[in-house]
């Protein structure tokens, strides 16, 4: 027994030390990045981030990681297609940088494929690679790496479900070949003369994607619609959210001020800081109707409608208060962060979505019975009311919420848990080549067998012919033989 001990100690240690290179993507997504990092680093791995001198988050002087900068697509906020096949060029012709990042010689890439830089990069340094990923270039990665079957696998905004009438269906197929178009034509295209320069014949951007060894979707079925997967992605939805930690004391006196009522918590993130003026009265005025407190994260001129019952904070311990027993609403504008650590703490949510996955993302939860949708563009003082209230005093939307709770906690292994195995598993393995598709290396015509279906159909078509053929000339015979007696 004490041997097996042993050998499992040995094994659970044999990588770290490992020295692993990082591309994030910031915003919000370094927020997810960070989270790992931070757990990596506590297992004794170190680690470089290469980032740009001008990121939002990602700061210099850390002490889990060691910074390198490189042009990235937080210089500019509305970089296109063409902007980032010179900015990867850039970083390849800098000698120096690249002479640096071989000589490290580190045992693994790990970066978020949203944007490409990562997995250029990865791939040049022929690293085994491992992506924390959602979105990959212009959908998400599901649709990337795993077959998606139209009718019922919604494509990332069409604001469907997964259960599609015949409009429905057509309104996916059509979303789904726009991707396609978006992803091989004018994706993948822009970055032929890069891939010609700098790897061998036949590489592309989606060849190179499809290589990364390990796909860390931050994903969950409780979320997720059920769908098609593949044996080298592994699923970490709600890998960020923790257990609620003490609020400070003068949160915590106005959480407990509330009363039987409790508290709604309000949060629109981090990239759009405030609403429209006109919307930010309308809710407020709401609110001040409410018996209910709230809090709310709110960067701007003070609305003149508010409440006494109203708190304005430009900055909140979301998870902290999510997880507090007095929440009773959570208003988000449906980001992926904020939606798991929702159904982490299992609270119902009031959205108001705004850009991107926001919109999709609500959708679920409101197919699940654990969320009310309002449109911003659409909304008054009386129908942001009436569904607040709604999500209040009917409680089948905290039930249904504390349902997806419990489905999302009851796993063998935790999120982060599961994310660090599979990353010290690439680092201790070299790669994870043996979970990779055969089919990502076939041709469009042998993947979907249309070859096999033209074989087939000119063995059917020559059977057929070759039928006829033979009756009629029987036919002709017969016939030759009744007119000769005659």
């Amino acid at each position: 027994m004490a041997c097996v001990l042993c050998f499992l100690l040995l094994r659970s240690s044999y990588c770290k030390g490992s020295k692993i290179l990082v591309l994030p993507v910031d915003g919000s997504h370094w927020i997810n990045m960070k989270v790992i990092l931070e757990e990596l680093h506590s297992r004794g791995h170190e680690i470089t981030v290469l980032h740009s001198t001008k990121s939002w988050f990602i700061t210099d002087n850390s002490s889990i990681y060691t910074s390198i900068h490189i042009p990235t697509l937080s210089d500019e906020i509305d970089m296109n297609f063409f902007s980032l096949v010179s900015l990867a060029s850039e970083v390849l012709q800098d000698k120096v940088l690249i002479k640096k990042l071989k000589d490290t010689k580190f045992d693994l890439m790990l970066t978020d494929p949203a944007f490409p830089m990562g997995v250029i990069l990865g791939g040049y340094l022929k690293l085994p690679m491992v992506f924390n990923v959602r979105w990959i270039n212009n959908g998400e990665s599901h649709q990337s790496i795993a077959p998606s079957p139209v009718s019922y696998a919604p494509v990332s905004g069409s604001e469907l479900h997964d259960q599609m009438d015949f409009l429905e269906r057509t309104k996916n197929m059509l979303h789904y070949l726009y991707n396609l178009y978006e992803l091989y034509v004018v994706i993948n295209l822009t970055y032929t003369d890069l891939f010609q320069k700098y790897f061998p014949p036949g590489t592309d951007l989606v060849s190179l994607e499809l290589s990364a060894d390990i796909w860390l979707c931050r994903g969950d079925f409780i979320f997720e619609f059920p769908r098609p997967t593949m044996p080298n992605m592994v699923y970490i939805g709600g890998f960020q959210c923790k257990e609620a930690q003490p609020l400070p004391d003068e949160l915590e006196a106005f959480m407990q001020s509330s009363g039987e009522h409790g508290v709604v918590v309000m949060s629109v993130g981090t990239i759009v800081s405030a609403l429209p003026h006109g919307i930010t009265e309308a809710i407020a005025a709401a609110f001040a109707e409410l018996p209910q407190k709230v809090i709310w994260r709110f960067d701007g001129d003070k609305p003149s409608t508010l409440g006494k019952n109203t708190k304005l904070v430009k900055w909140l311990p979301q998870n902290d208060l999510l997880g507090h027993p007095k929440t009773k609403v959570f208003i988000a504008h449906g980001g992926t962060n904020g939606m798991y650590e929702a159904i982490y703490h299992g609270v119902p949510v009031l959205g108001l979505p705004l850009l991107f996955d926001q919109f999709d993302n609500l959708l679920r939860l409101k197919v699940r019975g654990a969320a009310r949708v309002v449109e911003v563009r659409s909304l008054t003082k009386d129908n942001f009311l009436e569904a607040l209230k709604d999500i209040l005093e009917n409680p089948s939307y905290r039930e249904n919420s504390q349902r997806l709770s419990q489905l999302h906690r009851d796993r063998p292994m935790s999120p982060m848990d599961t994310a660090i195995f599979w990353i010290e598993y690439v680092i201790r393995n070299k790669g994870a080549a043996h979970l990779q598709s055969a089919g990502f290396g076939l041709p469009w015509y042998s993947y979907f067998c249309r070859d096999v279906a033209v074989f087939v159909l000119a063995i059917i078509g020559t059977s057929i012919w070759g039928f006829i053929f033979v009756c009629r000339l029987l036919c002709c015979k017969r016939s030759s033989k009744k007119i000769k007696p005659e």
